[in-house]
């Protein structure tokens, strides 16, 4: 949890300027405004076109202010899927990154219709007719995390957790004092071992000794990596196997079955 919300670990546009060229930042969800804690555009992934999509935390006071600590807003998941329905247009691959403590819970975010913006998503995301890779970055807090985080692929950096609630609130919650989130964390299965193990994500993206924050030139070449190969893997297949497998994927999360008595 500590090396997850590290305050140098790297964020969505560390990763941008390091993994992409020629990149076009696009504002707006044609609606509203402009939600900083999303940042969507497009760029260069090794000459590749390819449109990103990820949670922006900041870095300082201000930064943490202007990004609403990576927070998003209705507006955010609506640029998030106007973009990627530009990239649906244009048959262009889409990453997002997961990286925020969940969606705002504010009383503008839910006036505007926060739960129906990523519901939204989560209906759109299904549909998209190009790859979708997904990747945990940090920290993927609840549906805040999940309204941009439905795709062919999803992984997880070493470090990052992914989990309903953060442990915080599941021990208010649960134990009824918050000072357990240690036990509620242990309880989450929110690592990314755990989550690979329960089969909810595709696999682990590792990291530098230390952690991403120590080195992230070479966290950001480990996830290149792992890009060029989901790519190559999903390019060849049409809209229809996308659209199926990744329905399929999402489709069989939590199903079990217990023998007849």
């Amino acid at each position: 949890m500590q090396l997850a919300r590290h305050p140098k670990r790297p964020h969505t546009l560390d990763y941008i300027s390091l993994l992409l060229s020629d990149f076009s930042e696009l504002h707006g969800d044609r609606a509203f405004g402009d939600d900083a804690a999303i940042v969507c555009g497009m760029g260069l992934l090794d000459g590749e076109p390819l449109m990103v999509v990820g949670q922006q935390k900041g870095r300082d006071t201000k930064q943490k202010l202007i990004r609403n600590f990576g927070m998003p807003k209705p507006e955010g998941y609506r640029k998030a899927m106007r973009v990627m329905n530009l990239a649906g247009k244009f048959n262009r691959p889409i990453l997002t990154l997961l990286d925020t403590p969940g969606a705002y819970p504010g009383l503008d975010a839910e006036e505007r219709g926060q739960a129906q913006a990523i519901a939204h998503n989560l209906r759109e995301m299904a549909r998209l007719p190009v790859p979708v890779i997904v990747v945990v970055i940090g920290e993927g807090g609840s549906g805040g995390a999940l309204g941009i985080g439905v795709g062919n692929r999803v992984y997880m950096m070493e470090n990052s957790i992914y989990s309903v609630i953060s442990p915080e609130s599941c021990a208010a919650i649960i134990y009824r004092d918050a000072g357990k989130a240690e036990q509620a964390a242990n309880a989450l299965k929110l690592t990314a071992p755990d989550l690979l193990r329960l089969g909810l994500i595709d696999a682990i993206i590792p990291e530098p000794p230390g952690g991403a924050q120590e080195n992230p030139a070479a966290a950001a070449e480990l996830l290149r990596t792992t890009i060029r190969m989901a790519l190559q893997e999903l390019k060849p297949l049409s809209p229809k196997q996308l659209i199926d497998e990744r329905y399929d994927k999402f489709r069989k999360m939590g199903s079990f079955f217990e023998e007849q008595a």
